[in-house]
């Protein structure tokens, strides 16, 4: 079983691209479970048709700890398996206990099988509170891959989140396997995506680019691969499953300078020298 946390500045379109990838890998057959680290609770929307979720924290609030699997695991599209953990009442508590508190749950409950292929967990924004560190730090997940763009706000959070993944390297077991680069039509986007790797000492696993089609789909309530199975960005998406699939480039990160990621951001352009 692969144990994969999904990585990423806020809006980047993380859940979106994680859903979209895992709609590929379930196609090709894999058994997979998505857990959703975000107190919105938009981590398996597309997967489950726009399902209201019930979440594990709402359903611990509701019932109590002594709680059924099927009350807070679903299954979607090519049978994904899906699970919210959801986040505190507003103003009170830390969103990233959830994330604890689900994880332990599910593994009470027995939610992680034997016959599971993957285990996804789509987690919330930068890596700054140590809830959100959970999956890398106490090695829930051991592959890590970043979503980002070419826009530097993008890339200074992936340069963070390297930086949490080096500091659980040895403790967590924990491994960088590339960027994913989620297209904003950047001018030299791949490239500068590219560089950025390269000096992180990883890839660009795959570059996703932009297209309308993700947000239709996202209307109806379904992965693109889902929605228009024949269209060019399904299969930017099953491109994207296959690279994670047959991916061998596991590292250790080293995460830029401040300065040197601004210095690349003018070798491409992107700043006014």
């Amino acid at each position: 079983m692969r144990q994969v946390a999904i990585y990423g500045k806020g809006g980047i379109g993380k859940s979106t691209t994680t859903q979209n990838l895992n709609a590929g890998l379930g196609e090709m057959g894999k058994k997979i479970m998505i857990v959703g680290c975000d107190p919105k609770a938009d981590s398996t929307r597309l997967i489950l048709g726009g399902l209201a979720q019930a979440t594990v924290l709402d359903t611990l609030r509701e019932e109590g700890e002594d709680i059924e699997l099927d009350l807070v695991l679903k299954s979607g599209f090519s049978g994904i398996r899906c699970v919210e953990s959801g986040g505190p009442e507003p103003g009170v508590g830390c969103a990233g206990r959830g994330i604890i508190t689900s994880i332990n749950l599910l593994e009470r409950l027995g939610a992680y099988t034997e016959d599971l292929d993957y285990v996804f967990y789509d987690v919330l924004g930068d890596v700054v509170c140590g809830g959100f560190a959970m999956p890398i730090r106490e090695g829930k997940a051991r592959e890590i891959y970043i979503v980002c763009s070419g826009e530097m706000m993008a890339l200074y959070a992936a340069n963070n989140i390297s930086k949490g993944i080096r500091k659980y390297a040895n403790t967590g077991g924990v491994r960088l396997g590339g960027l994913i680069c989620n297209s904003r039509k950047v001018d030299g986007e791949a490239d500068l995506v590219g560089a950025v790797a390269r000096e992180m000492g990883t890839q660009m696993i795959h570059f996703v680019p932009r297209d309308n089609m993700v947000q239709r789909a996202e209307i109806n309530k379904k992965t693109v691969i889902e929605y228009d199975p024949g269209c060019a960005q399904a299969d930017e998406y099953r491109a994207l499953a296959k690279k994670i699939e047959g991916n061998d480039m596991f590292v250790i990160p080293s995460p830029l300078t401040q300065d040197r990621l601004e210095e690349l951001l003018m070798e491409h352009g992107l700043m006014d020298a």
